[in-house]
């Protein structure tokens, strides 16, 4: 039996990477889809803040569907990703309550925001040490960490303006996005090895 590296990664932690590496795309859409809503938000403050549950729960939604689908792929590989589907499901809940309640206050709106964006910040701080510290590791670490601080801040100053909450918002999609696509670029980096040998020359 030959022995094993003292430096080998466990096993678990390559194959995660490695699924996550064939399916970078998806990551980089979610990071995508992050920077545009960040953008329409900081360029069109104006809007009441009923318009902007309305884009922020469809922002939730889409973003949800695209983690359960990064899951899915990853389960089929025959890998376990029950935080990202937890994370995704979360996602879509928060959208259908936001929905299903346009007309609370701002105080209950700025509530959601801040506990949606602590609770998938965490999910997606812990599964980021699921990764290779070359696979982008410390910049998912960096959009959940983002995520985090930027609900807390939403929860000790929910009296804010709606239009403080705007630009609050989308400086967190901003940033949260270019997290997301620097992770994927890393991602990318090792597609190639991700991929199996055939599928590797095809490519």
């Amino acid at each position: 039996m030959s022995p094993v590296p003292l430096s080998a990664e466990p096993p678990a932690r390559l194959d995660k990477s490695t699924v996550l590496a064939r399916n970078w795309w998806l990551v980089a859409l979610r990071g995508a889809l992050a920077i545009l809503f960040g953008a329409l938000t900081l360029f069109m403050p104006g809007p009441s803040l009923a318009t902007l549950v309305i884009v922020f729960a469809a922002y939730l939604f889409v973003d949800g569907v695209f983690g359960i689908a990064a899951a899915v792929r990853a389960a089929q590989a025959g890998q376990r990703w029950g935080l990202l589907v937890l994370e995704g499901a979360v996602n879509i809940l928060a959208a259908l309550a936001a929905l299903a309640m346009p007309g609370l206050a701002i105080l209950v709106v700025v509530y959601l925001i801040a506990i949606w964006s602590v609770v998938s910040g965490g999910f997606m701080t812990v599964a980021a040490f699921q990764l290779n510290l070359d696979h982008g590791r410390w910049l998912l670490v960096i959009a959940g960490v983002v995520s985090i601080v930027f609900g807390v801040l939403l929860a000790v100053s929910p009296v804010a303006g709606a239009v403080v909450l705007t630009l609050w918002l989308g400086a967190y999609a901003l940033v949260f996005g270019a997290m997301l696509v620097g992770c994927a670029l890393q991602l990318r980096r090792h597609k190639a090895a991700a991929l199996p040998e055939g599928a590797a020359r095809q490519g």
